[in-house]
């Protein structure tokens, strides 16, 4: 969907290369490709939105979407391989989850019945219970506090995520060509030194939560975005029912 058919491999490469090295390119050299992100992002939204709004089409367009962006981060993986470029980024490696982790709201949507459908109840009481004493600390920091904020995600679980496959996009898209840049930036929270990123993966997956946002407005849902913490919390909604069709009063959908 989004992968080869947006935009040619070589020039996705030639571009996520670029951007790496020179470390900072204008929004409007890469206008025309972020259309085409935002674009596949708000059609997988309209195709959910078609007719009746119904969890179960809003979760099929999640993991489209997730699926797309998996596509083409493993496109990219191997023509980096093949440039001798390393990507270190790899489910175990765990420096990054102690950064704040932010989604939205279909993002959370989908990873609550994820670990619904793949964990025990014993073990969602575990996450939640992380999740509460994080947000603890963090629901009380400032922007500038948060960012350098380093505590385990309520997710991590011995060194892995317990939702590998549910993950929200942020987790996705954060590739980094140094683990040890990433063991500094952990380390060093003060540090103006961050991960060695590849910027093109970002630009990617935030234009296509925009489209798929923008697509949701049309059934009068809020895409709101949370912090890991506060949308796991919202998800589970304190343990009361949750008609999950009604979605626009779904306590992640409401209006902030």
């Amino acid at each position: 969907m989004i992968c080869i058919r947006l935009v040619t491999l070589v020039v996705l490469i030639i571009i996520t290369f670029a951007i790496s090295k020179t470390q900072a390119m204008k929004s409007s050299e890469l206008s025309d490709t972020d259309k085409a992100f935002f674009q596949d992002g708000l059609r997988l939204a309209q195709a959910a939105c078609s007719a009746s709004l119904e969890a179960k089409k809003l979760w099929q367009s999640t993991r489209q979407e997730q699926d797309a962006m998996g596509d083409l981060i493993e496109a990219l993986a191997s023509e980096a391989k093949r440039h001798n470029v390393n990507i270190d980024c790899r489910n175990g490696c765990s420096w990054c989850c102690h950064q704040p982790i932010f989604g939205v709201a279909h993002e959370f949507h989908y990873l609550w019945r994820f670990m619904k459908l793949n964990m025990s109840e014993e073990e969602r009481k575990t996450v939640l219970q992380k999740a509460f004493d994080n947000y603890q600390i963090r629901g009380r920091l400032s922007q500038e506090e948060l960012e350098k904020n380093k505590l385990p995600c309520p997710l991590l679980k011995n060194g892995s995520c317990s939702a590998y496959a549910a993950r929200p996009m942020a987790c996705r898209i954060y590739l980094s060509m140094s683990e040890d840049s990433c063991k500094n930036f952990h380390n060093n929270p003060e540090s103006d030194k961050y991960p060695a990123l590849l910027e093109f993966p970002l630009r990617a997956g935030q234009m296509m939560n925009e489209g798929f946002t923008e697509g949701l407005k049309s059934k009068r849902l809020n895409n709101n975005e949370f912090i890991m913490e506060e949308g796991l919390l919202l998800a589970h909604n304190n343990g009361e029912e949750i008609n999950e069709n009604d979605l626009e009063n779904h306590p992640l959908f409401k209006k902030q």
